[in-house]
């Protein structure tokens, strides 16, 4: 086992593990690091971790020191240059006429390369772009293209609960969201009401998923034929929270209002098959559209 400090390089980034060697190193302070891209600036999230070597594919960068003063003011010099470079850079795309929306650029902390994000449908040749860029900044140009969901954690903004987008604010990975969680809570398959400004699936409709499927087994589906104290009915609706289900009982007319039932309480005599919940083809493409 080693130990090792976590750092970030943007505030709802990744936590990337370096070896301290032997520095004093506490939380929250800000290090420049040695990575991939070259000299990095980020900031400690936690420290002292155990972790066992092998668990890593490649070795442990280092930590090259605490950062000074002199890296403080070269950093915030890096984040004003990178707001010019983006803006030579949208220039240029223009020129070229190039389709592609730029939405944020960064130097490395040492000024060896310079990485510009942007988003487009499809591929674009950008190569001519790369060489006007590199003759202007006299360093590396790199152009990554990204996918809706990373613009909006870029970016930013307010969801439909009225709060900021979760993938901006506090998420580090995307976690894997399916229509499948949506139908499992019950939700509305409308488009509209479950993909978020980035145009696809909401990442909070994973939050409570787990929650969702361990009351779903012990939930009769819409449809199930059940026994119940009061005699046999068809479950016409569930409430999946309080573990109830609405039954109409057999020989029951219309009028008659339902019974409530514990889950607990009921038991299944013959289940229903499961729906996929939507009326048409296109409408099911429209919606495994919104997946990942």
């Amino acid at each position: 086992m080693t130990k090792v400090i976590g750092v970030k390089f943007r505030d709802n980034g990744k936590t990337y593990y370096f070896n301290p060697k032997g520095l004093n190193i506490n939380k929250d302070d800000c290090v420049i690091v040695e990575t991939i891209r070259g000299l990095e600036f980020g900031k400690v999230t936690l420290v002292n971790k155990e972790v066992d070597e092998e668990t890593f594919q490649n070795p442990l960068k280092d930590v090259i020191r605490v950062a000074t003063k002199e890296d403080f003011k070269k950093n915030e010099e890096n984040k004003e240059k990178s707001k010019s470079a983006l803006e030579t850079c949208i220039k240029k795309a223009k020129e070229h006429e190039l389709d592609m929306k730029f939405i944020d650029a960064e130097y490395t902390f040492d000024n060896s390369k310079v990485i510009f994000y942007f988003s487009a449908e499809g591929r674009i040749d950008f190569r001519e772009l790369v060489k006007d860029l590199a003759a202007i900044f006299k360093t590396r140009i790199e152009l990554r293209q990204i996918g809706v969901r990373d613009e909006s954690k870029m970016l930013g903004g307010l969801g439909h609960c009225g709060r900021e987008f979760c993938c901006h604010k506090f998420l580090c990975d995307f976690q894997p969201v399916s229509i499948k969680m949506a139908k499992d809570q019950g939700l509305s398959l409308n488009p509209t009401k479950i993909s978020g400004a980035c145009g696809r699936l909401m990442c909070c409709l994973s939050y409570e998923q787990c929650g969702y499927e361990e009351k779903l087994k012990r939930v009769p589906k819409v449809g199930s034929l059940v026994s119940t104290a009061k005699g046999e009915g068809i479950v016409e609706s569930a409430n999946i929270l309080k573990e109830e289900v609405s039954v109409k009982l057999t020989g029951n007319d219309e009028d008659v209002d339902l019974e409530v039932f514990k889950a607990s309480d009921v038991k299944v005599i013959k289940g229903v098959a499961e729906k996929n919940g939507v009326e048409n083809a296109e409408e099911l493409k429209e919606l495994k559209e919104l997946e990942d």
